[in-house]
């Protein structure tokens, strides 16, 4: 028997992180190769990921929802079969390399798993305050005790500014943007809506005093489902460079700021499936949780949407997050020349912005859809 350790593989090419979704799997059971035994998420999609290996869990080195590097160690097996660990993958034993990584820290005699120890460098902990910790927790050391020890403080340097640690949601942000900026050829299109229908529907809603209490993004958001669900390119995604997939319903991406700048995606499942009523539960709901931290994410959303019309923007060029194939920009609404028109009348006016993936849809194709959104957004009542 070998206890050996099982790291985070290589799941894309680029791809430097991954979050833990779930576990299949607990300490004790028994693990045949080959067997999925826990769920990561990429930028592409949550998926299941086999042991390489044979036996009996030990334990996890991870928590769910922890972002992890590629190749970081998420568990530990005693392995039936040494002889094939040793051949196909050279590993040393777990308590070897930990013992290997006492050893050069000057730490003995502690239980400190390779990715806290490097967790701790990350955050600036020396090797004794590490080892005190490590006594002190009177058990394994785990990343989230070197977060209780700094009591979510930066970490202070002799140099005139302060480090700090980016937040988990933030990182997995993060990695999706970059691998989208290397993958995603970006296009974007923009136009002006005639905002008035909402802004009177919800004033009328509002001033019914009933129970039911819409917003006006949520009024928006239904338009955009209604298109949705008439344009098939954008409820597609590419699966590889010759597979196109297409849903047969909406998953619609809501992004939803959090204090701290953090930013987490709420999704409402099957959104074309559900009237005006039900939509507009559903998507608070949905809102709610995210608000709570919650990343809904997941493939099967190809399109976002992102409301600032509370923070006076009125123009952007949002970012594509694969594997979405856009994101829709919403902004405040304001005093603008009628479009429809040669007058010179002025309207309440919201500019909508969409950045599309040119490999998946073209220009006329956004344009299209686009428009639709519009049109929607101006006959709202009708929708509804």
């Amino acid at each position: 028997m070998a206890i050996v350790s099982i790291q985070i593989p290589q799941l894309g090419e680029g791809l430097q992180e991954a979050r833990v979704v779930s576990f299949l799997k607990k300490p004790g059971d028994t693990i045949k190769r080959d067997e999925p035994i826990y769920q990561m998420e990429t930028d592409k999609a949550v998926m299941d990921v086999e042991s390489p290996y044979s036996g009996t869990l030990v334990e996890w080195l991870a928590a769910e929802d922890d972002l992890l590097a590629i190749g970081a160690d998420i568990a530990r097996i005693e392995s039936e079969d040494e002889q094939q660990v040793t051949s196909s993958h050279g590993a040393p034993k777990a308590e070897e390399v930990v013992e290997a990584a006492a050893a050069s820290s000057g730490v003995r005699g502690v239980n400190i798993p390779p990715r806290t120890r490097a967790y701790a460098k990350e955050k600036g902990i020396s090797d004794a305050v590490l080892a005190e910790l490590a006594e002190a927790a009177g058990g394994k050391l785990m990343p989230a005790d070197i977060d209780a020890h700094l009591g979510g403080a930066s970490v202070p340097t002799t140099g005139p500014f302060v480090d700090s640690a980016v937040p988990s949601k933030q990182r997995l942000l993060s990695s999706r943007m970059v691998r989208g900026n290397a993958i995603v050829v970006p296009g974007t299109e923009v136009v002006v809506a005639d905002w008035t229908a909402i802004e009177t529907l919800r004033a009328e809603i509002k001033a019914s005093g009933s129970d039911f209490q819409p917003s006006a993004f949520t009024l928006f958001a239904f338009a955009v489902t209604k298109a949705l669900a008439q344009f098939p390119i954008f409820r597609s995604s590419l699966v590889n460079d010759t597979t196109l997939r297409t849903y047969n319903h909406v998953s619609l991406g809501i992004a939803v700021s959090l204090p701290g700048d953090e930013l987490v995606l709420a999704v409402v499942e099957d959104a074309d499936t559900l009237d005006w009523r039900a939509f507009a539960q559903r998507t608070r709901e949905k809102i709610e949780l995210a608000r709570q931290g919650t990343d809904q994410a997941n493939e099967t959303v190809t399109l976002s949407l992102t409301n600032m019309q509370s923070f006076g923007l009125r123009d952007a060029v949002p970012v594509v997050v694969p594997p979405s194939v856009g994101t829709l920009f919403l902004g405040e609404a304001y005093n603008g020349l009628a479009q429809n028109t040669t007058e010179l009348k002025l309207q309440r006016c919201a500019n909508l912005a969409l950045t599309f993936d040119h490999r998946v849809a073209n220009g006329v194709g956004a344009a299209q859809f686009l428009n639709a959104v519009k049109k929607n957004v101006e006959h709202i009542r009708e929708l509804i």
